[in-house]
């Protein structure tokens, strides 16, 4: 196996050595990679990313090789300080691992946890592998065939290994791995060095050896190949840098093997010469010419304190040297104003020169700028850089470009486009010879240039921002608030310009804080202002790109901006412009194509953060008033109607949505059911912070419009994903309707409150709150909140053992839905009162009640919603000691919910599985649904919590567990303390 092509061990090749190698493996067979993101694939298929927690369990147990115990889990994720639940959240994690891996994967054994992987599973094992055979292989003289099992492992890494994974363990593991992959490349360099490939290795060696400064061997080696490649002088200086840094930074002398060298090539030893051969197909290259041409070298400077953009740099790097084959290499980087394309791009440059003997072209296209650099005129400067008498320089931009590309022809030239303005622009400046290779700057995309190489450059990872942050103000004074520097440079967007004007203003004011800068920057309205210094200034750099839309380009990004939401949807967006879908979409792209937008996946459009406050503050001075409050109006329509016609469909029979106020939108359509609740969870964000956006708008019938709204998504509780920014928008809403005097918005806000109460809210609130929003309701004469408001009464009565007062409330909602001819809520209704007989020991009547309930939906066409009743009908059966019954019910409703993503109820039911099963005499089974109704996280509030721990305690106390049995019931006690009735 291990003798076998990446390709047939399942793992990805690089995109140029596809096609090396036949397909091959096992189409399911699980594989894992650690040398970079730490990714599982089964077959071809790559498994959705892990939460950070489960990747860093799943990274001690992969590279542990055996298995390990909880204890070293938790020291591995969490080091010296876990959390208190450390243990049980260990165990969630790893359920989620043994979901995501499938069965027999992730086995518990000996008090721990063990992955079962076939041989070869893992990247790192394949590296290893490859470094064995190396070793062999070096060993019997086959050095061509090492060099090239040492390339095969070291394409297996992608980045920072273990990138992204928390915890002691794994940051211990990346320092490891990483001197791997240095011991790897070093390895494989000295091979190059043994067959000749002296003068191709320079360039790699002087970027190795600047990431890594006091690397001696690597500095052995570059020096090595330097005076093997006639550059001596050069040689003996990177002995001078190399002593004078080890001084400095470390007080020691150079190792003797490194001082051994350097008296060698002084002496110039004619055993360091090596070999002469080169691989099969290479060229040699003349190193004198009798009339040598101007060799033109107008790169800009690098930055100084140019950080991160690890991964890009590393993609371009490998990406420039692939000229010299038969294509010309082009390699563009596009993307926002501020995001450091032109930073990244020179820094590339810089590290790829060496390749380039003949020369570097730069040069600034003013592509932002309303009139962009001529073609015609950069040819003319390119021409005479490259050594053409300017009486030779033709006129016309076609016979220029001919005259270039035949200069250009079998020489080593490297071209740096910046700032291009489109492909029109660029395409007279590409040289024609393979030889060559180009790189390209451009807010723009470079649409039809066949065989570039797109790098679309986003903003900077936290760590990196920080990284540059503290590199420009300094370790210490960013050591002294390292919470302060994480707020400035969030509230820079991570954008890489106003992380270096704002660190820029620090660095000028030696007076101020960190903080006193993050207080500055707090204020969004005055945010863009903050950020400039000097010539330097995020604002203008938004501008360019803003003064070139057209009128209909420059509204939608006004309008679009408006909205709260961390993206907008094309269907929304086409409501707030009041445009065609196909119009909206025409504009939205075209605003892509200036990076004013992102378009993080099809149909969904997001701003920056910076670049939303700017095209914010642009609204409020170039819209008018009337404008921009009809786009919020339609707005708050579109989202209220699209999420009424989910209501509906999931619920067939209710009447609610027809006691909404109406809107001048119809609202999205949908397929189906499943398809309208999809819409609503990937909406979740939107929807409610539409609300809050109603909540604080002046507008009148906004706050109604709002409180609409949040009865419309009350799916979004009972998924039990998205609770607490429901909870947030409906106080929001709740406290403006009361200042504005709306008592229908108020009463139901408090409604949308109190029927959270399973989830987050302690009971009396939940009845102080719905009884409330009964009076506001009845004030109001909005019939419908007010009977839905004693249906929560009654259901909190339920929960409190009021059992008199329950029946009450519930007999008086189901006639306020009868009278309404709400046939969804009837039955709803049917199931609670269905408890109330169950609990009172009217057992007959609680399953007769709860079968009318599943059968009433039933003749509605209910889809998900039946499993509502037959949840209730499964707890009836079960106080009727009609067990087998109760869990055919509950199981069949257990699938439906989990089907439709109904986390709450599917973490209910399992619950109450583990009762049934406990009362059956299995408590196995009753601890694994206790087990899991604990792991979804979602079951309900803390006293529900203490209900399932009990159970799981009297299941292991017969499980013959009395120390896991305790331990449960102490948590249960802690939950019911915890939790005030």
């Amino acid at each position: 196996m291990f003798g076998a092509p990446l390709e047939h061990l399942g793992f990805p090749l690089p995109q140029r050595h596809r096609g090396l190698s036949a397909s091959g493996g096992a189409d399911s067979a699980l594989r894992f990679a650690v040398l970079g993101p730490v990714r599982i694939w089964r077959g071809e298929q790559a498994l959705p990313v892990l939460r950070p927690l489960e990747r860093a369990v799943l990274c001690v147990l992969l590279l542990r090789g055996r298995t390990a115990t909880a204890g070293e889990l938790v020291d591995g994720v969490w080091g010296d300080a876990p959390p208190p639940q450390a243990i049980a959240g260990l165990r969630t994690h790893a359920f989620r691992l043994r979901r995501a891996l499938g069965p027999g994967v992730l086995v518990s054994e000996a008090g721990g946890y063990a992955l079962r992987m076939r041989p070869g599973a893992l990247d790192l094992a394949v590296c290893e592998d490859y470094e064995a055979r190396a070793e062999r292989a070096t060993a019997e003289g086959e050095l061509t065939g090492a060099r090239k099992l040492l390339h095969m492992a070291a394409e297996l890494w992608e980045g920072q290994p273990l990138a992204g994974v928390p915890g002691p363990y794994a940051e211990a593991q990346r320092a490891r791995l990483e001197q791997r992959r240095l011991s790897l490349l070093e390895a494989r360099l000295e091979l190059d060095l043994e067959l000749g490939l002296h003068t191709d290795a320079v360039s790699e060696l002087t970027a190795l050896t600047a990431e890594h400064p006091l690397r001696e061997r690597l500095r052995t080696l570059l020096m090595t190949a330097l005076y093997r490649s006639g550059r001596q002088a050069e040689a003996l200086g990177v002995y001078t840098d190399t002593r004078r840094l080890l001084s400095e930074e470390l007080g020691v002398a150079p190792s003797a093997e490194l001082a051994r060298l350097h008296q060698r090539i002084l002496r110039a030893d004619p055993t360091l010469a090596g070999p002469r051969r080169l691989p099969a197909g290479a060229k040699a290259v003349p190193t004198a010419s009798p009339s040598p041409a101007p060799r033109p070298a107008q790169l800009p400077a690098k930055l100084a304190d140019f950080t991160g953009r690890a991964a890009v740099m590393d993609t371009l790097r490998k990406r420039l040297p692939l000229a010299q084959g038969t294509v010309m290499a082009i390699s563009v980087v596009q993307g926002l104003g501020g995001v450091g394309k032109t930073a990244l791009a020179v820094c590339v440059a810089h590290t790829a020169r060496e390749r380039f003997p003949d020369g570097q072209l730069f040069v600034d296209l003013i592509g932002h700028n309303a009139q962009p650099a001529d073609p015609a005129a950069v040819l003319g400067t390119f021409l005479r850089a490259l050594g053409t008498p300017p009486a030779e320089i033709p006129e016309g931009l076609q016979e220029r470009a001919a005259l270039y590309r035949s200069v250009l022809a079998d020489r080593r030239v490297l071209v740096l486009l910046d700032n291009a303005h489109d492909t029109a622009q660029v395409r007279p400046l590409l040289p024609g010879s393979p030889t060559c290779a180009t790189l390209i700057t451009s807010r723009a995309p470079m649409t039809g240039l066949d065989g570039a190489h797109v790098v679309d450059l986003s903003t900077m990872a936290q760590s990196e921002a920080l990284a540059l942050f503290t590199r420009i103000i300094g370790d210490e004074r960013a050591a002294a608030e390292p919470h302060a520097c994480r707020q400035a440079v969030a509230a820079c967007g991570y954008l890489p310009l106003a992380i270096r004007i704002a660190a820029a203003r620090l660095t000028t004011r030696p007076a101020w804080t960190v903080r006193n800068l993050t207080d500055r920057l707090a204020d969004a309205h005055r945010r863009l202002h903050e950020l400039r210094a000097g010539d330097l200034a995020v604002k203008t750099s938004f501008e360019f790109g803003y003064a070139q839309l057209g009128p209909s380009q420059a509204r939608a990004f006004r309008l679009l901006a408006l909205t709260y939401g961390p993206d907008i949807s094309l269907a929304a967006a086409t409501a707030i412009l009041g445009v065609t879908a196909q119009e909206a979409e025409r504009l939205l792209e075209s605003l892509v194509d200036t990076s004013l937008l992102h378009s993080p996946e099809p149909g969904r459009y997001r701003y920056h953060d910076l670049v939303r406050i700017y095209a914010r503050d642009r609204a409020e001075r170039d819209e008018p008033p009337a404008d921009r409050a009809a786009a919020m109006s339609r707005m708050r329509d579109f989202y209220v109607a699209s999420a009424a016609r989910v209501y509906a469909m999931g619920r067939p029979g209710d009447r609610l949505v027809g006691h909404l106020l109406s809107t001048d939108h119809p609202g999205q359509d949908f397929g189906g059911a499943r398809t309208a609740l999809d819409w609503l969870l990937s909406e979740a964000d939107c929807l409610l912070t539409c609300a809050q956006q109603g909540a604080k708008s002046p507008e009148r019938g906004a706050v109604r419009r709002a409180a609409d709204l949040l009865l419309a998504t009350r799916d979004l509780v009972e998924s039990g994903t998205h609770y607490l920014q429901y909870e947030a928008a409906a106080r929001s809403v709740g406290h403006a309707a009361h200042i504005a005097g709306d008592t229908a918005a108020e009463g139901r806000a408090r409604l949308a409150l109190a029927g959270m109460f399973p989830v987050t809210r302690g009971q009396q609130q939940a009845d102080d709150d719905a009884r409330r929003a009964g009076l506001l309701a009845t004030a109001a004469g909005d019939l419908t909140t007010a009977c839905h408001a004693v249906n929560v009464r009654g259901v909190v009565a339920i929960y409190q053992q009021r059992y008199d007062d329950a029946e009450t409330h519930l007999r008086e909602a189901l006639r306020g839905f009868r009278a309404d001819d709400n046939l969804a809520c009837v039955a709803g209704v049917l199931s609670n009162l269905s408890r109330v007989h169950a609990a009172t020991g009217r057992a007959d009547s609680a399953v007769d009640l709860a079968a009318r309930g599943v059968a009433l939906r039933r003749s509605l066409g209910s889809t998900w919603r039946i499993a509502n009743g037959q949840l209730a009908l499964g707890i009836a059966l079960h106080r009727a000691g009609r067990h087998a019954a109760a869990l055919s019910e509950l199981l069949e409703a257990l699938n439906t919910f989990r089907d439709n993503r109904q986390r709450l109820w599917e973490g209910s039911t399992h619950a109450r599985l583990a009762e049934v099963y406990l009362a059956a005499n299995h408590p196995a089974e009753a601890a694994t649904h206790a087990e899991q109704a604990l792991a979804l996280g979602s079951i309900g509030n803390k006293w529900r919590r203490g209900s399932i721990l009990s159970v799981l305690s009297q299941a292991w106390e017969q499980l013959g567990q009395p120390d896991r049995a305790r331990a449960c019931r102490r948590k249960a006690e802690m939950s019911w303390v915890w939790w005030s009735p």
